[in-house]
């Protein structure tokens, strides 16, 4: 019997470089501008026009580097890469290839079955192209607002083994480069895409076959889909006789399916020679040194020691502004596994999240003091949750909000005694049943008076009221 196949999967990702100028030219890299507004005789190729490398970009990109754990080389060297396309104007992108910025990282990731771990080949510098714009009256146009704007590409070794691991490789990678500062992570905006590097081999060979590369998939849930289709795509040609060509593919979401663009250029295609126009790019000291942001995998473990369960230590990490806000309310005293739960369930309800802006309607400090209203015992749970509501969008305090509303928790005996008695008289099924040992049916007592107090009893002295009144009422 055929052993089964397995996938070999490389993933190589173009990042966006956070500047405001373009890699080597002054015109601004902002998405959304009027095609061809954000363009100069630089990036447009013109001749005699010059490049000027931006310091900021190669700032960036080395702290990607080191953030993935590459060695940053002394001395690297721009290249031209060259090909024929309507959006490349100079004919050539500068890229590196012989003598790339970094090599040899890796990332962890959480794939399928635990932890795991890939390497990273090299992290060089390049330009971007422009963008082909189909099917404007008729007509292809192109938009040059892109070309020339500061780029990393991360690529990965073939250490994934499956569509589902490429996927948490993606997210992972993404986390990185958002929380150092590098890239916003907006896929839909193409500042953070994809090409796909696939074949198929079977269980126990150690030869690579040979393999499609899927370009430009711009979410993690295509990337995972566009792997398994031609996962499917290749074994099924190799068990129906065939043979798999080596060629770039782009995938059809809808259709479901990969197809064919072009046979797959080899390096030599290219005609790689180093840039003429600009000199070896050589890194000092200072660069390479310093500390780095803390990465999302050690937030996360240093949330985790603070109390917080994987999943909310997950969450919190989930975007920079998030962290930020929670590491804040920290600062100012909350409690770590409070804070955490009131922004898991209330704050993130209507958040806000673009590239790097997280909109998150209260500030860490209405936080903080919104829970230590709650610890004094001032404001019940229930009671937070319409200061909350109504200091969204505000900057009042949750005091304020407080006092004005009279909202204060009914922690007086004689208040609530009567009320409880009551409950007991009238509800004799279930106090049976909690000295039964049902204490769940507790809850069935203390919600009745929270719901008939507005949710401004306090919950533990009507719990022990109840306490007491069963206990004594037992025959």
């Amino acid at each position: 019997m055929a052993q089964p196949w397995e996938p070999v999967i490389g993933l190589e990702v173009h990042a966006q470089l956070l500047t405001e100028t373009k890699l080597f030219c002054a015109c601004a890299t902002g998405f959304g501008a009027e095609p061809n507004r954000n363009v100069c005789p630089v990036c447009l190729g013109l001749p005699g026009a010059l490049p000027v490398l931006n310091r900021h970009a190669v700032e960036l990109a080395v702290r990607a580097a080191r953030a993935l754990g590459c060695v940053v080389h002394a001395k690297s060297v721009f290249a031209r890469k060259n090909y024929f396309y309507p959006d490349l104007p100079k004919g050539y992108q500068i890229s590196q290839y012989e003598r790339p910025l970094a090599t040899g990282g890796h990332l962890a990731f959480e794939g399928e079955g635990g932890p795991k771990r890939a390497g990273i080949t090299r992290v060089h510098m390049e330009e971007d192209a422009g963008k082909n714009v189909h099917g404007v009256g008729g007509d292809s146009l192109v938009d040059l607002n892109r070309a020339g704007t500061p780029l990393i590409e991360i690529v990965g070794e073939p250490d994934l083994a499956s569509a589902a691991d490429a996927a948490a490789y993606l997210r992972a990678l993404r986390d990185v480069l958002v929380f150092v500062g590098v890239n916003d992570g907006n896929l839909e905006e193409g500042s953070f895409r994809c090409d796909a590097n696939v074949s198929v081999r079977r269980v126990g060979e150690s030869t690579l076959g040979t393999r499609a590369e899927i370009k430009n998939v711009n979410s993690f849930r295509f990337v995972q889909r566009a792997i398994e289709l031609e996962v499917a795509r290749q074994i099924a040609i190799i068990e129906g006789g065939g043979r798999v060509v080596q060629e770039t593919r782009g995938f059809d979401d809808e259709a479901g399916r990969t197809y064919s663009l072009r046979s797959k250029e080899e390096a030599h295609d290219y005609r790689y020679f180093p840039d003429p126009d600009l000199p070896p790019l050589r890194i000092d000291a200072a660069l390479t040194g310093g500390e780095l942001p803390e990465l999302p995998a050690e937030k996360r473990a240093r949330y985790q020691r603070l109390g917080l369960t994987p999943q909310a230590a997950q969450v919190l990490t989930g975007h920079p502004g998030i962290a930020r806000f929670f590491e804040r309310a920290l600062a100012l005293g909350a409690d770590p596994v409070k804070a955490a739960n009131l922004i898991q369930t209330e704050v993130l309800r209507d958040a806000k999240l673009h590239g790097l802006v997280a909109e998150l309607g209260v500030t860490p400090e209405q936080v903080a003091e919104l829970l230590s209203l709650i610890d004094a015992g001032t404001i019940s749970g229930k009671q937070a949750k319409e200061v909350l509501i109504a200091m969204t969008g505000t900057d009042r305090l949750p005091s304020a909000i407080v006092e004005e509303r009279g909202l204060r928790v009914v922690s007086e005996e004689g208040q609530l005694l009567p009320l409880c008695q009551k409950l007991v008289a009238d509800n004799p099924k279930q106090v049976d049943q909690v000295r039964a040992g049902k204490k769940g049916m507790m809850g069935f007592f203390v919600g009745q008076v929270m719901k008939q107090t507005g949710g401004a009893a306090d919950p533990k002295l009507v719990t022990a009221l109840f306490e007491r009144l069963i206990a004594e009422e037992k025959p």
